[in-house]
């Protein structure tokens, strides 16, 4: 797992950076990488190339990094997993190559050096790794393809700074730390900022599925290396025009979900599961210990203000956890621990998200057993059409089709709607861009994900830093440019479409940044089995063209013994904290920011769009004694 850090002085006339800069921005990512630290720099000191250890597959000193290849010419820091190690290996000892460990990052490196970038459509795992080649004096950056590990950078003109985290960049003071409207606008649209943007003018995202090459003449444009909405077209390609009969579906499932479930079980620590009621998590605790052979160790977090609720998920959790035999931790977080939790969970934060809180609690549980692996079902209900997305944006766009079409009758409607008290009708504000919105599938998907609209934010933002920061994100552009381009590409079915939606925007850019942030901060790091291309592969033919809710029952009937039909068949509720009773309780005792907008503390307002105010407004994110937070 760990963090890496670098800088890269690629102009000629650009002066080396200062010595130990980048062991400072290294270090400013210490959480990430408790087991060691390593750093490189090049003779003439215009290349410094830092990295925190998480020793996880190989611990031994044969895994340390930086790692030079044994002609001291090319250099790499990686984080994450390739969990096709082994097989990559072997391929490499059979071509004569000699590998002195067992770890991931010896095998990127030799695959470098047979394949360049060729490597990448050889891997199979959650990554993001910088590669130095001194032969040419290039610099290799790149991501997995659904962007599981981050990976930042900050460009001069001059100088490449980069880092897995950007808050690292910044705080450094290397980088300017000025805000940048399209991601504050980007944030309080979705709850989260979109990549490319930051919440940093000066800090980028390299794109999730991409390759960067840098050079004397600076970096060049990423390349796309692997697309989601390719991947979920050409496993569209493969459905037949009729779904396969549902016993053949369900063994398909179930040997693809148990391959990717071997594969993420490679580990040198134990493995343990974050386990709720749901059937995403039990279903995937049934499958690892089918694939350990052995018990395992499972978390759970109790909530007493849920206690009784639908969303109590104690009781569902532990039957499944005994189902499957599992030693299983509960961990109570009340009231009393909700301050503590908030302030060392948002001081965490790299971006601004309005979740991650549930993720952070559950790796500080298993931390504190001694874990520092652990299994989350993420990404269940984006690959299996678990949302209620998958039915309402679909629908939407069937019923608004017409409305679409007719010049200026969406933003009539809305202009008029807006001036209705809508929310202490207890209708969504969001209502009002219905007919504006609903018959386009990027519309439809804000209108079902957003937290605010767009025409919402100069109240927020201001009218000038509102203009600029919609003006340059684009959002209806930017949710449009992950289902494909032109209209041949990209997936041609409703189900398809949405999947990708959901797993190339909420999944990416919320909840496996979430996952990333919030793990590394309590050393854990956090593995989603159901987050695989291979995997999508296997399961999209299969999917395609049935009906929506058959991924999740073959799922839960793909362990042995299947998940207890009652938690199968229950409603999703998700890992729910209670952030609407501890934003009106810990957090609201502590925030102005409901005096600037009132409307915001009515009872019928969401937490979530509280929350993002919050964070926006009174910097609810910044590290303690920060006058404003990160998203401020």
């Amino acid at each position: 797992m760990c963090g890496l850090a670098g800088i890269f002085a690629y102009h000629p006339a650009a002066p080396p950076p200062a010595p130990l800069e980048v062991a400072r921005i290294r270090d400013a990512m210490a959480r990430r990488g408790p087991h060691g630290q390593g750093l490189h720099v090049a003779d003439d000191g215009r290349l410094q190339l830092g990295h925190r250890r998480l020793a996880i597959v190989d611990p031994s000193p044969a895994g340390d990094q930086p790692m030079t290849d044994p002609g001291g010419t090319v250099v790499i820091a990686h984080v994450g997993e390739i969990y096709n190690r082994r097989r990559l290996a072997a391929e490499l000892e059979a071509a004569g190559t000699r590998l002195r460990g067992s770890s991931d990052t010896e095998v990127l490196l030799h695959l470098y050096l047979a394949h360049g970038e060729g490597m990448l459509e050889r891997l199979r795992g959650m990554f993001a790794f910088a590669i130095w080649d001194g032969r040419s004096q290039r610099l290799l950056l790149a991501r997995d393809p659904y962007g599981i590990k981050p990976l930042y950078y900050a460009d001069d003109g001059w100088t490449l700074r980069f880092a897995t985290q950007a808050r690292a960049l910044v705080d450094t003071g290397a980088v300017s730390a000025a805000r940048d409207p399209a991601g504050q606008a980007g944030f309080l649209l979705l709850g989260s900022v979109p990549e490319p943007f930051t919440l940093y003018r000066d800090v980028r995202a390299l794109p999730a599925g991409s390759a960067m090459w840098v050079d004397r003449h600076g970096p060049r444009p990423p390349r796309t290396w692997s697309r989601l909405a390719d991947a979920v077209a050409e496993a569209e390609a493969l459905a037949a025009s009729a779904p396969p009969p549902a016993e053949e579906a369900r063994a398909r499932m179930r040997e693809a979900l148990l391959d990717s479930v071997r594969h993420h079980l490679e580990s040198d620590r134990p493995v343990g599961v974050f386990l709720s009621a749901g059937v995403d998590s039990g279903a995937l605790l049934g499958l690892a210990t089918e694939v350990a052979g052995h018990s395992l160790d499972a978390f759970t977090v109790r909530f007493p203000e849920l206690a009784g609720a639908p969303e109590d998920e104690t009781a569902g959790a532990a039957r499944t956890a005994a189902r499957y035999g599992a030693r299983h931790h509960v961990v109570e977080i009340g009231a009393s621990q909700a301050g503590r939790a908030l302030d060392q969970a948002l001081a965490a934060m790299d971006q601004p998200t309005i979740d991650g809180l549930n993720t952070w609690l559950v790796a500080d549980a298993a931390r504190d057993h001694g874990l520092h692996v652990a299994l989350s079902g993420t990404g269940g209900d984006e690959l299996l059409g678990g949302y209620p997305a998958f039915r309402s944006v679909p629908a939407r766009r069937r019923w608004l089709a017409l409305a679409a079409l007719i010049p200026g009758l969406g933003v009539t409607a809305r202009e008029l709607l807006r001036r209705l008290p809508l929310q202490r009708l207890g209708v969504s504000p969001k209502a009002a861009g219905l007919a504006e919105l609903g018959g386009d599938w990027a519309g439809g998907w804000l209108l079902a994900r957003g937290l605010f609209m767009p025409w919402e934010l100069p109240a927020l933002l201001g009218r000038e830093a509102a203009r600029e920061g919609l003006d340059r994100l684009r959002p209806l552009t930017l949710v449009r440019s992950v289902l494909g381009a032109g209209p041949d590409g990209g997936p041609r079915t409703d189900f398809g479409r949405v999947a990708v939606l959901e797993s190339s925007l909420y999944l990416r850019h919320q909840l496996l940044r979430d996952a990333d942030w919030a793990g590394m901060d309590r050393g854990v790091e956090v593995r989603v089995p159901l987050v695989d291309p291979v995997l999508l592969r296997a399961v999209v033919p299969l999917l395609a063209r049935a009906p929506l809710g058959s991924g999740k029952r073959w799922l839960a009937a793909a362990a042995r013994p299947a998940l207890e039909p009652a938690l199968a068949a229950a409603p999703k509720t998700g890992f729910t904290v209670p952030m609407a009773a501890w934003l009106a309780g810990v957090a609201r005792d502590r925030l102005g920011a409901w005096r600037s907008m009132p409307e915001l503390a009515r009872p019928g307002c969401h937490w979530a769009r509280r929350l993002a105010w919050a964070i926006h407004a009174e910097g609810l994110a910044a590290p303690p004694g920060v006058a404003l937070g990160r998203a401020g």
